[in-house]
């Protein structure tokens, strides 16, 4: 997902005073969903956009881990889930808002798997401003043929199929996903397309798409329009890849040429972050009816064939209008999303400040270090500082939207603290092969980073995760005597820093909270911070 000024206030970063029953049933392990573990999901669903409904079935394959209760699953309205089957059996269900707790038919034994069928029908919740406000979006290209895609991050992938929608439980088996539609479309979804069938009769078409990797649900898209089609083969670190590409006939030739940013981006992202993590998956970019997103192995694409930000430079630098933004950011998120994934919705830097940070280092692959830090300094100016970027834990509750820039600006000034851009570069490839298709907490990713840095960065994370506040080097000079101390912080925050004196020499400083001083060489009268990092400075004897 991406963000922009403009977008904070948007369904996927509201913050509600109040959490009602419904955020903590969506957002924590309940007994009714922690003694299963989901395995594969067959999802088959046909789409009719006349009527503007879909209907279907999930075949769900789980496995007993614990001592067996209800099933819990999420369809929300005006979806139905129409029944359930296990064997030969149709289940018993309650329903809570949108919960469903669905009671076995059979003994559940501990280490065993076992299937339940969903068959759901309905008009699933239109997008009023996709991606942002999820949900289905119903449009047509300029031939009027219909143009459809699914975007439901923040609102959830229940909003259209019935799943266990918790993040922490991803599918370790993947996914299959059949889609009935129209003959004269195609439809592209997650994964590799193994088979189409044509019922001529009915005059629809079945595109079934096989993913082998784990996926999370909100990753899970479906794609239907006049689609035509080109690829290449990328000569990755794991080998060939497979990059294909999907767009309107329309629009082939312009994307021919713009869609060059995408082997340049993963040979740029395998060099910071290592293999690609869906190789038996392949690659794919789709254009979409919006603006774009990270569904795993079918990134979405809408940034009408131009550079920047629907062609914008979020960052005011120029740098921005290098690249293609949405090619670059969405496909970040195959490793900051997709391969390593947040637990909970709240931990969602893990998702975008890694990837707002990969534009930088885009940038940097291309352009130089010097190109890199001026486009990540200059998008500070789209942090608002209001709320912290960690969110509340257990209730489907995101944090403040600054994950993006804030988020990038605080691994840059990491990347600083590190000062060893080769072992900064071997601990953005270790953490996804560490996390490797794996579901992960903030703590997690925190106590690696400092693990390997060999630095004790929880007071950075605290301050600039957890707390709203810029920390600011407060200073003051004594003849040949600097006084300094860092303000505006965490009680424990500790963090070094590079200074540059006005007679020219450069140091570091161990600032703690409380005052400490260092005899210079010779008297001087003002400091200058390193602006690669995010702090403020304050000179107590107003110079």
């Amino acid at each position: 997902m991406m963000i922009t000024s403009f977008s904070i206030n948007a369904q996927i970063f509201r913050t509600p005073q109040e959490f009602t029953h419904q955020d903590t049933l969506r957002g924590s392990n309940t007994p009714d969903r922690a003694w299963w573990d989901l395995e594969h999901y067959n999802l088959k669903v046909k789409v009719d956009p006349e009527t503007k409904t879909i209907s279907g079935s999930n075949l769900m394959t789980y496995k007993v881990i614990g001592d067996s209760k209800r099933i819990q699953i999420e369809l929300q309205e005006p979806m139905k889930l129409i029944k359930v089957i296990q064997g030969e059996e149709e289940l018993s269900m309650e329903k809570d808002g949108y919960s469903y707790f669905i009671s076995p038919a059979i003994n559940q034994e501990i280490g065993q798997s076992y299937h339940m069928l969903l068959f759901f029908e309905g008009s699933p919740v239109i997008a009023v401003r996709p991606p942002w406000d999820g949900g289905l979006t119903w449009s047509q290209d300029s031939n009027g043929l219909p143009f459809i895609a699914n975007s439901n991050q923040g609102i959830g992938a229940s909003i259209w199929w019935p799943n266990k929608d918790y993040a922490a439980d991803e599918p370790d088996k993947g996914i299959l996903i059949s889609v009935e539609v129209p003959e004269n479309l195609i439809n592209v979804s997650n994964g590799r397309l193994i088979k189409t069938d044509h019922n001529k009769a009915a005059k629809t078409k079945t595109y079934h798409w096989e993913v082998k990797n784990p996926i999370n649900n909100y990753g899970v898209n479906i794609n239907i329009g006049d689609y035509v089609h080109f690829g290449e083969k990328f000569e990755g670190e794991k080998g060939i890849l497979d990059m294909d590409y999907y767009v309107l006939r329309e629009n082939l030739e312009k994307a021919e040429k713009q869609f060059k940013d995408a082997p340049k981006m993963m040979k740029a992202f395998e060099y910071w972050f290592g293999p690609y993590p869906f190789y038996e998956d392949s690659y794919k970019l789709v254009e979409a009816p919006y603006l774009g997103m990270e569904h795993q192995s079918s990134v979405t694409y809408g940034n009408n064939y131009a550079n920047g930000y629907l062609g914008r430079d979020l960052s005011g630098t120029g740098w921005g209008l290098k690249f293609d933004f949405i090619i670059i950011h969405e496909s970040g998120h195959e490793w900051f999303a997709n391969n390593i994934t947040y637990k909970d919705v709240a931990d969602m830097w893990i998702h975008e400040s890694f990837t707002a940070y990969s534009e930088n280092l885009f940038l940097d692959y291309y352009y130089g270090k010097e190109a890199s830090s001026e486009y990540v300094i200059g998008t500070r100016k789209n942090i608002a500082n209001d709320s912290p970027i960690i969110g509340t834990y257990g209730v489907h509750q995101e944090g403040s939207g600054d994950m993006y820039y804030k988020g990038a600006n605080m691994l840059h000034t990491v990347r600083q603290i590190i000062n060893d851009d080769e072992k900064w570069r071997q601990i953005l490839r270790g953490l996804n092969k560490e996390f490797y298709h794996q579901t992960v907490t903030s703590k997690q990713v925190e106590t690696y980073i400092s693990t390997f840095a060999d630095i004790n960065l929880s007071s950075v994370f605290d301050q600039y995760l957890r707390d709203i506040r810029i920390p600011i080097l407060s200073y003051y000079l004594e003849g040949n005597k600097l006084n300094f101390r860092w303000e505006n912080s965490v009680q424990t925050f500790s963090m070094p820093i590079k200074i540059k004196l006005d007679n020219g020499l450069e140091m570091w400083l161990q600032p703690t909270t409380r005052w400490d001083s260092l005899e210079l060489e010779k008297s001087v009268e003002t400091l200058i911070v390193d602006p690669n990092f995010y702090v403020g400075t304050l000179n107590l004897t107003g110079k």
